[in-house]
């Protein structure tokens, strides 16, 4: 089992610089990633606030620290320009030497932060995006002439260089509902990794089973679930977790998430 730090950069952590202090606090006490939400407003919204830019600051924390792994933890393609997410994710990839792992996802509307950018707000139109997305950032990774038309998105004999450091590409989870609907875990499985919306233990096991029938096995495949202090890592073990990311929201006073940091992974669990 690995242990990540997970938080949005919100409030105290809208600054990148405590973020970075983080990063390191977290690498020097043993823990195995830093994962950061990604929003445009103050989940869920319901009053104004400071928000950090998820990708900004994940490339300080990769330039002051040297093991942990980093990444967004998901970022909603629909809303992004899939050439866009592919450089960043190459650069950032480069920067880290090897250490980032892109999380993905359709996006949620709550507080509006759709809707009120115009963006698309319906699963199916989501869900479509993501997947042509996909397809194009994968394609882009390849460092091969690239020529897409699609519903959604194009790209006209581009190619993209340098390629990434990990190959065949970075790793890459994906985000499903903690229904199990077997779409997005057909599509997870196709992946790297599953991050279950309010995944538990006790629901990961018929998700894990369509996502083992997708595959052929779950070796190689991370399962991720989020952990809150207290959380029984025995029973996340059982249930076939590979990662638990120790929830820090809503986000406590800085201070107080750097001291429980500095504290390790085994502070929190039981």
């Amino acid at each position: 089992m690995r242990h990540a730090v997970f938080l949005p950069p919100f409030d105290g952590f809208a600054d990148p610089r405590r973020l970075v202090d983080l990063a390191i606090a977290a690498e020097e006490a043993g823990w195995d990633g830093v994962f950061l939400w990604d929003h445009m407003l103050r989940w869920p919204g319901d009053r104004p606030g400071p928000v950090g830019d998820t990708w900004l600051s994940l490339a300080a924390m990769a330039a002051r620290t040297s093991r942990v792994l980093l990444g967004p933890c998901v970022t909603p393609l629909p809303r992004r320009r899939p050439q866009k997410v592919a450089r960043e994710a190459v650069s950032l990839d480069h920067l880290s030497a090897g250490r980032l792992v892109l999380g993905v996802g359709l996006g949620v509307n709550s507080g509006g932060e759709l809707e009120r950018f115009g963006e698309p707000t319906g699963n199916r139109e989501l869900a479509g995006m993501l997947d042509e997305s996909l397809e194009l950032i994968f394609a882009l990774w390849s460092g091969t002439e690239v020529s897409h038309w699609g519903e959604h998105y194009r790209a006209d004999g581009v190619t993209f260089l340098p390629r990434p450091l990990q190959q065949p590409r970075p790793p890459v989870w994906c985000a499903a509902s903690g229904s199990g609907r077997p779409r997005p875990l057909r599509r997870a499985a196709r992946l790297d990794g599953l991050f279950p919306d309010a995944g538990t233990p006790e629901s990961l096991g018929p998700m894990l089973e369509v996502v083992a029938a997708e595959r052929g096995t779950l070796d190689g495949f991370d399962v991720v679930l989020q952990a809150h202090r207290g959380s029984d890592m025995d029973s996340f073990a059982r249930a076939g977790a590979t990662w638990a990311l120790w929830s820090f929201y809503p986000p406590d006073p800085v201070d107080d998430v750097l001291r429980a940091v500095t504290a390790g992974p085994g502070a929190l669990a039981r």
